[in-house]
Protein backbone atom coordinates (compact mmCIF):
# COMPACT_ATOMS: atom_id res chain seq x y z
CA UNK A 1 0.00 0.00 0.00
CA UNK A 2 1.45 2.93 -1.39
CA UNK A 3 0.54 6.55 0.58
CA UNK A 4 0.78 9.90 -1.50
CA UNK A 5 0.92 12.69 1.12
CA UNK A 6 -0.18 16.57 -0.18
CA UNK A 7 -1.09 20.08 1.53
CA UNK A 8 -3.10 22.99 0.36
CA UNK A 9 -5.56 25.36 1.94
CA UNK A 10 -8.64 24.44 -0.47
CA UNK A 11 -10.79 21.96 1.45
CA UNK A 12 -14.08 22.48 -1.39
CA UNK A 13 -11.56 22.64 -3.91
CA UNK A 14 -10.27 18.91 -3.13
CA UNK A 15 -13.81 17.97 -1.77
CA UNK A 16 -15.23 18.80 -5.40
CA UNK A 17 -12.12 17.40 -7.62
CA UNK A 18 -12.98 14.02 -5.22
CA UNK A 19 -16.46 13.75 -5.83
CA UNK A 20 -16.29 15.08 -9.62
CA UNK A 21 -15.88 12.83 -12.38
CA UNK A 22 -11.64 13.40 -12.55
CA UNK A 23 -9.27 13.61 -14.56
CA UNK A 24 -10.00 11.03 -17.24
CA UNK A 25 -12.99 10.31 -15.64
CA UNK A 26 -12.18 7.64 -13.31
CA UNK A 27 -14.05 8.52 -10.64
CA UNK A 28 -17.68 6.45 -10.17
CA UNK A 29 -19.90 6.53 -7.33
CA UNK A 30 -17.28 8.89 -4.77
CA UNK A 31 -18.72 7.66 -1.04
CA UNK A 32 -17.75 7.83 2.05
CA UNK A 33 -15.84 5.04 3.81
CA UNK A 34 -14.64 6.46 6.79
CA UNK A 35 -14.64 9.80 9.29
CA UNK A 36 -16.02 10.85 12.13
CA UNK A 37 -19.04 9.97 13.63
CA UNK A 38 -21.14 13.33 12.85
CA UNK A 39 -20.06 12.99 9.43
CA UNK A 40 -20.53 9.47 8.82
CA UNK A 41 -24.33 9.76 10.59
CA UNK A 42 -24.94 12.32 8.02
CA UNK A 43 -24.06 10.62 4.74
CA UNK A 44 -23.28 7.27 5.26
CA UNK A 45 -22.32 5.49 2.33
CA UNK A 46 -24.49 7.15 -0.04
CA UNK A 47 -23.19 8.76 -3.36
CA UNK A 48 -22.31 11.93 -3.38
CA UNK A 49 -23.25 14.96 -5.73
CA UNK A 50 -21.41 17.80 -5.83
CA UNK A 51 -23.89 19.82 -3.35
CA UNK A 52 -23.33 17.24 -0.83
CA UNK A 53 -19.01 17.77 -1.31
CA UNK A 54 -19.12 21.08 -0.34
CA UNK A 55 -21.99 20.76 2.64
CA UNK A 56 -18.98 18.11 3.82
CA UNK A 57 -15.95 20.49 2.81
CA UNK A 58 -17.62 23.43 5.00
CA UNK A 59 -18.39 20.87 7.57
CA UNK A 60 -14.42 20.01 7.61
CA UNK A 61 -13.68 23.70 7.07
CA UNK A 62 -15.46 24.62 10.39
CA UNK A 63 -12.80 25.01 13.11
CA UNK A 64 -10.13 26.31 10.80
CA UNK A 65 -12.63 29.15 9.70
CA UNK A 66 -14.13 30.07 12.98
CA UNK A 67 -11.12 29.71 15.14
CA UNK A 68 -8.59 31.59 12.32
CA UNK A 69 -5.68 29.21 13.45
CA UNK A 70 -3.06 29.43 10.29
CA UNK A 71 -1.26 26.45 9.92
CA UNK A 72 2.07 27.01 7.75
CA UNK A 73 1.82 25.26 4.33
CA UNK A 74 -1.59 24.69 4.55
CA UNK A 75 -4.46 23.53 6.77
CA UNK A 76 -5.77 20.74 4.54
CA UNK A 77 -4.24 17.65 4.91
CA UNK A 78 -4.46 15.42 1.78
CA UNK A 79 -3.38 11.45 1.52
CA UNK A 80 -4.21 8.67 -0.55
CA UNK A 81 -3.80 4.80 -0.01
CA UNK A 82 -3.60 3.28 -2.71
CA UNK A 83 -3.27 -0.93 -3.55
CA UNK A 84 -1.44 -2.37 -6.50
CA UNK A 85 -3.84 -3.02 -9.45
CA UNK A 86 -2.55 -6.72 -8.98
CA UNK A 87 -4.59 -6.72 -5.32
CA UNK A 88 -8.00 -6.34 -6.88
CA UNK A 89 -10.19 -4.29 -4.49
CA UNK A 90 -11.16 -4.32 -0.64
CA UNK A 91 -14.56 -3.87 0.64
CA UNK A 92 -15.51 -0.68 1.86
CA UNK A 93 -15.50 -2.45 5.63
CA UNK A 94 -11.85 -3.13 5.04
CA UNK A 95 -11.42 0.52 4.01
CA UNK A 96 -12.47 2.09 6.80
CA UNK A 97 -10.31 -0.05 9.37
CA UNK A 98 -7.43 1.08 7.21
CA UNK A 99 -8.13 4.39 6.94
CA UNK A 100 -9.35 4.60 11.17
CA UNK A 101 -6.12 2.71 11.72
CA UNK A 102 -3.87 5.04 9.43
CA UNK A 103 -5.74 8.38 10.84
CA UNK A 104 -4.62 7.48 14.38
CA UNK A 105 -1.08 6.51 14.07
CA UNK A 106 -0.51 9.32 12.34
CA UNK A 107 -1.95 10.87 15.87
CA UNK A 108 -5.04 12.38 14.13
CA UNK A 109 -7.87 11.31 16.40
CA UNK A 110 -8.04 12.52 20.27
CA UNK A 111 -5.33 10.27 21.38
CA UNK A 112 -7.90 8.55 24.26
CA UNK A 113 -9.01 11.77 25.15
CA UNK A 114 -6.20 13.63 25.86
CA UNK A 115 -6.95 15.83 22.70
CA UNK A 116 -9.30 17.53 20.93
CA UNK A 117 -9.36 15.37 17.75
CA UNK A 118 -9.29 16.86 14.13
CA UNK A 119 -12.37 16.61 11.28
CA UNK A 120 -11.55 14.30 8.29
CA UNK A 121 -13.03 12.41 6.11
CA UNK A 122 -11.92 9.10 3.50
CA UNK A 123 -13.47 9.29 0.23
CA UNK A 124 -13.36 6.32 -2.40
CA UNK A 125 -14.84 6.22 -6.05
CA UNK A 126 -13.45 3.77 -8.98
CA UNK A 127 -10.32 2.79 -10.17
CA UNK A 128 -7.57 4.43 -11.31
CA UNK A 129 -6.50 4.63 -14.39
CA UNK A 130 -3.41 2.45 -14.14
CA UNK A 131 -6.55 0.11 -11.74
CA UNK A 132 -5.52 1.00 -8.50
CA UNK A 133 -8.01 0.31 -5.61
CA UNK A 134 -7.43 3.75 -3.15
CA UNK A 135 -9.09 5.76 -1.05
CA UNK A 136 -8.51 9.65 -0.07
CA UNK A 137 -8.10 11.03 3.19
CA UNK A 138 -8.98 14.75 3.77
CA UNK A 139 -7.87 16.10 7.27
CA UNK A 140 -8.10 19.83 8.90
CA UNK A 141 -5.14 20.45 10.39
CA UNK A 142 -6.77 22.35 13.53
CA UNK A 143 -8.51 20.57 15.72
CA UNK A 144 -11.60 21.38 17.06
CA UNK A 145 -10.06 23.21 20.12
CA UNK A 146 -8.16 25.27 18.05
CA UNK A 147 -4.77 23.90 18.38
CA UNK A 148 -2.60 22.24 15.39
CA UNK A 149 -2.29 18.53 14.51
CA UNK A 150 1.39 17.78 14.02
CA UNK A 151 2.77 17.17 10.57
CA UNK A 152 6.66 17.04 11.61
CA UNK A 153 7.71 14.21 9.36
CA UNK A 154 4.74 13.21 8.11
CA UNK A 155 6.00 11.63 4.39
CA UNK A 156 8.24 9.11 5.98
CA UNK A 157 5.98 8.72 8.96
CA UNK A 158 3.47 7.60 6.32
CA UNK A 159 5.38 4.92 4.87
CA UNK A 160 5.90 3.53 7.80
CA UNK A 161 2.96 3.55 8.99
CA UNK A 162 1.35 1.81 5.71
CA UNK A 163 4.25 -0.91 6.07
CA UNK A 164 2.56 -2.07 9.32
CA UNK A 165 -1.24 -1.52 8.03
CA UNK A 166 0.57 -4.21 5.19
CA UNK A 167 1.05 -6.74 7.61
CA UNK A 168 -2.11 -5.74 10.00
CA UNK A 169 -4.68 -6.32 7.10
CA UNK A 170 -2.71 -8.91 5.07
CA UNK A 171 -2.01 -6.41 2.45
CA UNK A 172 0.95 -7.43 -0.02
CA UNK A 173 4.05 -6.12 1.35
CA UNK A 174 5.86 -3.75 -0.54
CA UNK A 175 9.08 -5.27 -0.38
CA UNK A 176 11.49 -2.05 -1.32
CA UNK A 177 10.35 -0.23 1.55
CA UNK A 178 10.55 -3.32 3.89
CA UNK A 179 14.21 -3.66 2.15
CA UNK A 180 15.27 0.07 2.02
CA UNK A 181 15.26 -0.18 -1.68
CA UNK A 182 12.70 1.87 -4.03
CA UNK A 183 12.58 3.95 -7.22
CA UNK A 184 11.75 7.67 -7.31
CA UNK A 185 7.59 7.87 -8.12
CA UNK A 186 6.44 10.32 -11.05
CA UNK A 187 3.05 11.59 -11.55
CA UNK A 188 1.01 11.79 -14.52
CA UNK A 189 1.45 15.78 -14.58
CA UNK A 190 4.64 15.55 -15.61
CA UNK A 191 3.55 13.59 -19.03
CA UNK A 192 1.12 16.06 -19.24
CA UNK A 193 3.29 19.00 -18.79
CA UNK A 194 5.80 18.35 -21.35
CA UNK A 195 3.48 17.42 -24.26
CA UNK A 196 1.41 20.64 -23.49
CA UNK A 197 4.28 22.41 -23.94
CA UNK A 198 5.28 20.64 -27.21
CA UNK A 199 2.12 21.10 -28.77
CA UNK A 200 2.19 24.71 -28.12
CA UNK A 201 5.34 25.28 -29.33
CA UNK A 202 4.62 22.73 -32.29
CA UNK A 203 1.67 24.92 -33.52
CA UNK A 204 3.66 28.36 -33.07
CA UNK A 205 5.91 26.93 -35.27
CA UNK A 206 3.62 25.85 -37.77
CA UNK A 207 1.07 28.92 -37.55
CA UNK A 208 2.99 31.96 -35.88
CA UNK A 209 3.32 33.50 -38.57
CA UNK A 210 -0.78 32.88 -40.26
CA UNK A 211 -3.09 36.00 -39.73
CA UNK A 212 -5.61 33.55 -39.99
CA UNK A 213 -4.78 30.84 -37.75
CA UNK A 214 -5.88 31.07 -33.74
CA UNK A 215 -3.08 31.68 -31.76
CA UNK A 216 -2.77 28.61 -28.84
CA UNK A 217 -4.84 30.16 -26.26
CA UNK A 218 -7.82 31.21 -28.65
CA UNK A 219 -8.12 27.33 -29.73
CA UNK A 220 -11.17 25.44 -28.86
CA UNK A 221 -10.37 23.55 -25.44
CA UNK A 222 -10.79 20.37 -27.65
CA UNK A 223 -8.48 21.40 -30.36
CA UNK A 224 -6.11 21.74 -27.44
CA UNK A 225 -6.37 18.26 -25.60
CA UNK A 226 -6.14 16.94 -29.27
CA UNK A 227 -2.61 18.26 -30.07
CA UNK A 228 -1.63 17.74 -26.68
CA UNK A 229 -2.87 13.72 -27.04
CA UNK A 230 -0.30 13.96 -30.07
CA UNK A 231 2.83 14.97 -28.28
CA UNK A 232 2.47 12.15 -25.16
CA UNK A 233 5.58 10.22 -24.88
CA UNK A 234 5.89 6.49 -25.74
CA UNK A 235 7.30 6.69 -22.51
CA UNK A 236 7.05 8.43 -19.02
CA UNK A 237 9.65 11.23 -19.26
CA UNK A 238 11.62 10.75 -16.58
CA UNK A 239 12.31 7.60 -17.15
CA UNK A 240 13.91 7.89 -20.11
CA UNK A 241 15.96 10.53 -18.98
CA UNK A 242 16.97 8.04 -16.18
CA UNK A 243 17.97 5.72 -18.51
CA UNK A 244 20.50 7.79 -20.29
CA UNK A 245 22.03 9.43 -17.10
CA UNK A 246 23.03 6.04 -16.21
CA UNK A 247 24.08 4.94 -19.68
CA UNK A 248 26.31 8.23 -19.24
CA UNK A 249 27.43 7.31 -15.40
CA UNK A 250 28.81 3.38 -16.52
CA UNK A 251 30.59 4.49 -19.27
CA UNK A 252 32.74 7.24 -17.99
CA UNK A 253 35.51 6.68 -15.97
CA UNK A 254 35.27 10.07 -14.00
CA UNK A 255 32.92 13.06 -13.35
CA UNK A 256 33.89 15.45 -16.51
CA UNK A 257 33.68 12.27 -19.13
CA UNK A 258 30.17 12.13 -17.34
CA UNK A 259 29.25 15.78 -18.09
CA UNK A 260 30.49 15.09 -21.52
CA UNK A 261 28.65 12.20 -22.53
CA UNK A 262 24.87 13.67 -21.27
CA UNK A 263 25.75 16.96 -23.06
CA UNK A 264 26.80 14.91 -26.22
CA UNK A 265 23.33 12.88 -25.45
CA UNK A 266 21.33 15.59 -26.20
CA UNK A 267 20.96 16.65 -22.47
CA UNK A 268 21.36 20.43 -21.01
CA UNK A 269 23.41 20.20 -17.57
CA UNK A 270 23.71 22.35 -15.08
CA UNK A 271 25.84 21.89 -11.64
CA UNK A 272 24.61 22.61 -8.24
CA UNK A 273 27.51 24.92 -6.18
CA UNK A 274 28.43 24.78 -3.09
CA UNK A 275 26.78 28.02 -0.89
CA UNK A 276 29.72 30.59 -1.58
CA UNK A 277 31.70 28.92 -3.59
CA UNK A 278 32.45 28.13 -7.53
CA UNK A 279 35.08 25.63 -7.34
CA UNK A 280 32.90 23.05 -5.62
CA UNK A 281 30.07 20.97 -6.70
CA UNK A 282 27.49 19.11 -4.82
CA UNK A 283 24.64 18.27 -7.37
CA UNK A 284 23.40 18.52 -10.36
CA UNK A 285 19.95 19.09 -12.86
CA UNK A 286 18.99 17.76 -16.44
CA UNK A 287 17.07 18.26 -18.66
CA UNK A 288 16.05 16.59 -22.56
CA UNK A 289 17.14 19.72 -25.11
CA UNK A 290 13.98 21.15 -26.29
CA UNK A 291 13.07 22.43 -29.74
CA UNK A 292 12.43 25.81 -30.61
CA UNK A 293 9.87 27.61 -28.19
CA UNK A 294 9.58 24.66 -25.74
CA UNK A 295 10.68 24.72 -22.02
CA UNK A 296 12.99 22.31 -20.82
CA UNK A 297 11.59 20.17 -17.58
CA UNK A 298 14.58 19.87 -15.13
CA UNK A 299 15.18 16.74 -12.96
CA UNK A 300 17.71 16.70 -10.41
CA UNK A 301 20.07 13.02 -10.36
CA UNK A 302 18.23 11.84 -7.08
CA UNK A 303 14.89 12.38 -8.24
CA UNK A 304 15.84 10.22 -11.69
CA UNK A 305 17.09 7.47 -9.44
CA UNK A 306 18.76 7.35 -5.95
CA UNK A 307 21.57 5.74 -7.55
CA UNK A 308 22.08 8.64 -9.48
CA UNK A 309 22.93 11.39 -7.03
CA UNK A 310 26.45 12.50 -7.57
CA UNK A 311 27.72 11.54 -4.32
CA UNK A 312 26.70 8.06 -4.81
CA UNK A 313 27.70 8.26 -8.76
CA UNK A 314 31.39 9.37 -7.30
CA UNK A 315 31.81 6.20 -5.45
CA UNK A 316 32.95 4.64 -8.65
CA UNK A 317 35.26 6.94 -10.09
CA UNK A 318 38.88 8.24 -8.75
CA UNK A 319 38.94 11.28 -6.15
CA UNK A 320 42.10 13.62 -6.75
CA UNK A 321 42.24 17.30 -7.10
CA UNK A 322 43.16 16.66 -11.09
CA UNK A 323 39.89 14.81 -11.68
CA UNK A 324 37.70 17.38 -9.45
CA UNK A 325 39.38 20.35 -10.94
CA UNK A 326 38.51 19.12 -14.68
CA UNK A 327 34.75 18.31 -13.54
CA UNK A 328 34.31 21.56 -12.69
CA UNK A 329 35.73 22.79 -15.38
CA UNK A 330 33.22 21.22 -17.29
CA UNK A 331 29.44 21.68 -15.17
CA UNK A 332 30.87 25.69 -15.91
CA UNK A 333 31.16 24.89 -19.83
CA UNK A 334 27.86 23.33 -19.49
CA UNK A 335 25.79 25.37 -17.27
CA UNK A 336 27.48 28.27 -19.49
CA UNK A 337 26.29 26.68 -23.08
CA UNK A 338 30.10 26.17 -24.10
CA UNK A 339 31.77 23.31 -25.73
CA UNK A 340 33.42 20.50 -23.61
CA UNK A 341 36.93 22.19 -22.56
CA UNK A 342 38.72 18.80 -22.98
CA UNK A 343 37.18 16.31 -25.17
CA UNK A 344 38.17 12.68 -24.39
CA UNK A 345 37.77 9.04 -25.55
CA UNK A 346 33.72 9.73 -25.73
CA UNK A 347 34.24 11.74 -28.51
CA UNK A 348 36.33 9.29 -30.62
CA UNK A 349 35.13 6.52 -32.54
CA UNK A 350 35.58 2.86 -30.89
CA UNK A 351 37.03 -0.48 -32.68
CA UNK A 352 34.16 -2.87 -33.65
CA UNK A 353 37.34 -5.78 -32.73
CA UNK A 354 37.61 -4.96 -29.02
CA UNK A 355 33.71 -6.47 -28.96
CA UNK A 356 35.08 -10.23 -28.57
CA UNK A 357 37.58 -9.03 -26.23
CA UNK A 358 35.10 -7.24 -23.64
CA UNK A 359 32.75 -10.22 -24.00
CA UNK A 360 35.87 -12.38 -22.50
CA UNK A 361 36.05 -9.71 -19.41
CA UNK A 362 32.46 -9.53 -18.60
CA UNK A 363 32.86 -13.81 -18.38
CA UNK A 364 36.01 -13.47 -16.25
CA UNK A 365 33.79 -10.88 -13.88
CA UNK A 366 30.77 -13.01 -13.80
CA UNK A 367 33.74 -15.81 -12.34
CA UNK A 368 34.26 -13.58 -9.37
CA UNK A 369 31.13 -12.61 -8.87
CA UNK A 370 30.76 -16.39 -8.17
CA UNK A 371 33.10 -15.56 -4.51
CA UNK A 372 30.74 -12.59 -3.49
CA UNK A 373 28.59 -13.52 -0.82
CA UNK A 374 24.71 -12.95 -1.97
CA UNK A 375 24.30 -11.11 0.91
CA UNK A 376 26.54 -8.48 0.61
CA UNK A 377 24.05 -5.98 -0.90
CA UNK A 378 26.00 -3.29 -1.59
CA UNK A 379 28.07 -5.14 -3.86
CA UNK A 380 24.98 -6.43 -5.79
CA UNK A 381 23.50 -2.89 -5.96
CA UNK A 382 26.40 -1.84 -7.57
CA UNK A 383 26.45 -4.73 -10.05
CA UNK A 384 22.75 -4.31 -10.92
CA UNK A 385 23.57 -0.29 -11.71
CA UNK A 386 26.31 -1.19 -14.04
CA UNK A 387 24.23 -3.83 -15.96
CA UNK A 388 21.75 -1.65 -16.09
CA UNK A 389 23.42 0.83 -17.23
CA UNK A 390 25.21 -1.46 -20.10
CA UNK A 391 21.33 -2.57 -21.14
CA UNK A 392 20.64 1.26 -21.19
CA UNK A 393 23.37 2.17 -23.94
CA UNK A 394 22.45 -1.25 -26.16
CA UNK A 395 18.94 -0.20 -25.92
CA UNK A 396 19.77 3.22 -27.20
CA UNK A 397 21.77 1.88 -30.02
CA UNK A 398 19.09 -0.70 -31.04
CA UNK A 399 15.35 0.03 -30.12
CA UNK A 400 14.04 3.58 -31.26
CA UNK A 401 11.05 3.12 -28.74
CA UNK A 402 11.63 1.60 -25.18
CA UNK A 403 11.98 -2.39 -25.88
CA UNK A 404 13.14 -5.61 -24.30
CA UNK A 405 16.49 -3.71 -23.88
CA UNK A 406 15.32 -0.82 -21.67
CA UNK A 407 12.68 -2.84 -19.62
CA UNK A 408 15.66 -4.84 -18.66
CA UNK A 409 17.66 -1.63 -17.57
CA UNK A 410 14.60 -0.10 -15.71
CA UNK A 411 14.21 -3.37 -13.76
CA UNK A 412 17.76 -3.92 -12.64
CA UNK A 413 17.90 -0.25 -12.10
CA UNK A 414 15.30 -1.52 -8.68
CA UNK A 415 17.83 -3.13 -7.27
CA UNK A 416 20.35 -0.13 -7.58
CA UNK A 417 18.31 1.89 -5.90
CA UNK A 418 19.17 1.51 -2.00
CA UNK A 419 17.82 4.17 0.03
CA UNK A 420 21.33 4.07 1.58
CA UNK A 421 24.75 4.88 -0.18
CA UNK A 422 26.79 1.61 -0.48
CA UNK A 423 28.99 1.38 2.22
CA UNK A 424 33.01 1.48 2.19
CA UNK A 425 34.67 -1.66 1.89
CA UNK A 426 33.14 -3.20 -1.67
CA UNK A 427 36.18 -3.07 -3.69
CA UNK A 428 35.06 -5.35 -6.77
CA UNK A 429 36.46 -3.97 -9.96
CA UNK A 430 33.26 -3.45 -12.13
CA UNK A 431 35.42 -1.56 -14.93
CA UNK A 432 34.47 -4.19 -17.33
CA UNK A 433 30.86 -3.16 -17.15
CA UNK A 434 31.37 0.06 -17.72
CA UNK A 435 34.27 -0.71 -20.34
CA UNK A 436 31.15 -2.73 -22.17
CA UNK A 437 29.04 0.44 -22.29
CA UNK A 438 31.43 2.60 -23.73
CA UNK A 439 31.74 0.07 -26.35
CA UNK A 440 28.06 0.36 -26.99
CA UNK A 441 27.64 3.71 -27.22
CA UNK A 442 30.86 4.16 -29.49
CA UNK A 443 30.67 1.69 -32.12
CA UNK A 444 28.55 2.60 -34.73
CA UNK A 445 29.28 -0.43 -37.18
CA UNK A 446 28.69 -3.70 -36.01
CA UNK A 447 31.36 -5.47 -34.29
CA UNK A 448 30.22 -9.06 -35.82
CA UNK A 449 26.93 -11.17 -34.77
CA UNK A 450 28.74 -13.53 -33.31
CA UNK A 451 30.51 -10.73 -30.48
CA UNK A 452 27.33 -9.40 -30.19
CA UNK A 453 25.74 -12.92 -29.03
CA UNK A 454 28.85 -13.56 -26.72
CA UNK A 455 28.06 -10.34 -24.86
CA UNK A 456 24.97 -10.10 -24.52
CA UNK A 457 25.10 -13.72 -23.49
CA UNK A 458 27.38 -12.31 -20.46
CA UNK A 459 25.03 -9.75 -19.53
CA UNK A 460 22.19 -11.69 -19.32
CA UNK A 461 24.31 -14.02 -17.16
CA UNK A 462 25.09 -11.17 -14.95
CA UNK A 463 20.82 -10.28 -14.70
CA UNK A 464 20.89 -14.25 -13.65
CA UNK A 465 23.42 -13.18 -10.85
CA UNK A 466 22.03 -10.13 -9.52
CA UNK A 467 18.31 -12.53 -9.39
CA UNK A 468 19.55 -14.74 -7.07
CA UNK A 469 20.78 -11.69 -4.58
CA UNK A 470 17.37 -10.50 -4.60
CA UNK A 471 16.30 -13.72 -3.55
CA UNK A 472 18.66 -14.67 -1.21
CA UNK A 473 18.22 -10.94 0.32
CA UNK A 474 14.32 -11.69 0.41
CA UNK A 475 13.44 -9.79 -2.46
CA UNK A 476 10.71 -11.53 -3.82
CA UNK A 477 8.76 -9.25 -5.61
CA UNK A 478 12.21 -7.99 -7.39
CA UNK A 479 13.67 -11.98 -8.07
CA UNK A 480 10.11 -12.63 -9.59
CA UNK A 481 10.51 -9.44 -11.90
CA UNK A 482 13.84 -10.14 -12.27
CA UNK A 483 13.07 -13.86 -13.44
CA UNK A 484 10.08 -13.06 -15.78
CA UNK A 485 12.46 -10.75 -17.18
CA UNK A 486 15.08 -13.71 -18.49
CA UNK A 487 13.01 -15.50 -19.33
CA UNK A 488 10.26 -13.27 -21.93
CA UNK A 489 12.88 -10.22 -22.53
CA UNK A 490 15.98 -11.48 -22.70
CA UNK A 491 15.86 -14.97 -23.71
CA UNK A 492 13.79 -13.45 -26.80
CA UNK A 493 16.59 -10.75 -27.57
CA UNK A 494 18.72 -13.87 -27.17
CA UNK A 495 16.99 -16.21 -30.09
CA UNK A 496 16.96 -13.42 -31.96
CA UNK A 497 20.29 -12.32 -32.37
CA UNK A 498 21.85 -16.30 -32.86
CA UNK A 499 19.00 -16.47 -35.97
CA UNK A 500 20.89 -12.83 -36.90
CA UNK A 501 24.37 -14.92 -36.49
CA UNK A 502 23.10 -18.05 -38.21
CA UNK A 503 21.61 -16.41 -40.70
CA UNK A 504 18.17 -16.91 -40.29
CA UNK A 505 18.90 -20.16 -41.67
CA UNK A 506 16.45 -22.99 -40.06
CA UNK A 507 18.84 -25.68 -37.57
CA UNK A 508 18.92 -28.84 -39.58
CA UNK A 509 16.38 -32.06 -38.20
CA UNK A 510 18.39 -33.88 -36.13
CA UNK A 511 20.88 -30.98 -34.60
CA UNK A 512 19.84 -30.82 -30.67
CA UNK A 513 17.60 -29.01 -29.07
CA UNK A 514 18.29 -25.81 -27.37
CA UNK A 515 18.46 -26.13 -23.39
CA UNK A 516 15.28 -24.46 -22.35
CA UNK A 517 15.78 -20.96 -20.07
CA UNK A 518 16.80 -21.74 -16.23
CA UNK A 519 13.45 -20.73 -13.89
CA UNK A 520 15.50 -18.53 -11.79
CA UNK A 521 12.80 -18.19 -9.08
CA UNK A 522 8.92 -19.27 -8.72
CA UNK A 523 5.91 -16.88 -8.58
CA UNK A 524 5.88 -14.56 -5.70
CA UNK A 525 5.59 -16.75 -2.64
CA UNK A 526 1.72 -16.26 -0.59
CA UNK A 527 1.66 -12.95 1.41
CA UNK A 528 2.67 -12.20 4.60
CA UNK A 529 0.20 -14.23 7.04
CA UNK A 530 -1.83 -11.57 8.87
CA UNK A 531 0.28 -10.15 12.22
CA UNK A 532 -1.71 -10.11 16.01
CA UNK A 533 -3.94 -7.19 16.17
CA UNK A 534 -2.59 -3.88 17.49
CA UNK A 535 -2.24 -3.62 21.28
CA UNK A 536 -5.60 -2.04 22.23
CA UNK A 537 -5.39 1.83 23.11
CA UNK A 538 -7.27 1.65 26.09
CA UNK A 539 -10.32 2.33 26.98
CA UNK A 540 -12.68 4.31 24.24
CA UNK A 541 -15.27 6.83 24.76
CA UNK A 542 -17.74 7.30 22.16
CA UNK A 543 -17.79 10.32 20.77
CA UNK A 544 -21.62 12.10 20.04
CA UNK A 545 -22.47 11.79 16.64
CA UNK A 546 -23.79 15.19 17.13
CA UNK A 547 -21.05 17.86 15.69
CA UNK A 548 -19.28 19.53 18.36
CA UNK A 549 -20.23 23.31 17.81
CA UNK A 550 -17.04 26.25 17.27
CA UNK A 551 -17.13 29.08 18.64
CA UNK A 552 -14.90 31.75 18.07
CA UNK A 553 -12.24 32.73 20.98
CA UNK A 554 -13.65 35.31 23.11
CA UNK A 555 -10.64 37.90 23.30
CA UNK A 556 -10.81 39.70 26.99
CA UNK A 557 -9.76 43.89 26.69
CA UNK A 558 -6.61 44.16 28.55
CA UNK A 559 -6.98 47.45 30.15
CA UNK A 560 -3.25 49.73 30.67
CA UNK A 561 -2.31 50.44 34.87
CA UNK A 562 -3.14 52.96 35.97
CA UNK A 563 -0.41 55.56 38.14
CA UNK A 564 -1.29 56.96 41.28
CA UNK A 565 -3.02 55.84 44.74
CA UNK A 566 -6.03 54.42 42.61
CA UNK A 567 -3.95 51.38 41.24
Amino acid sequence: MMPKVGRGDRMRGLMTYLAGPGRANEHTEPHLVAGDAAMLAWYDDNELSMASAAAVADYLEEPHRVLGTQVAGGHVWHCSLSLAASEGQLSNEKWRQIAEDFTAAMGFDDHDGTKAPVRWVAVRHGLSKNGNDHVHLAVNLVREDGTKASTHNDYVRAQHVAAELEVKHGLVITEGRAQGRGSRGYHQAEVEAQARSRAKAKHQREHGGSARAPRWEHLDAADRARLVQAQKPVEQPRLTLARTVRECAVASRDEAEFVRRLRRANLIVKGRLAEGRADVVTGYIVAQRPVHGERPIWYAGGSLGRDLTLPRLRQEWPDTPQNANAAVAEWTAGRRGRRPVAPGREAREGDPKVWRQHAEQLAALNERLRAVPLEDTDTWARVARQTSGAFAAWSRRLERTPGPLAEASRALSLSAQTRQGERPGSHLDLAPLGENAMILLAVTRSGGKAAQVAMFKQLANLTKSVHSAAEASGQAQQAARLASLYRTQLTGVHERLVAEYRGSRPAPSNAPEAAPAPVLAPELAAIVARADAAQPRGPQVPRSPLPVPIEPRRVQPTTPAREGPER
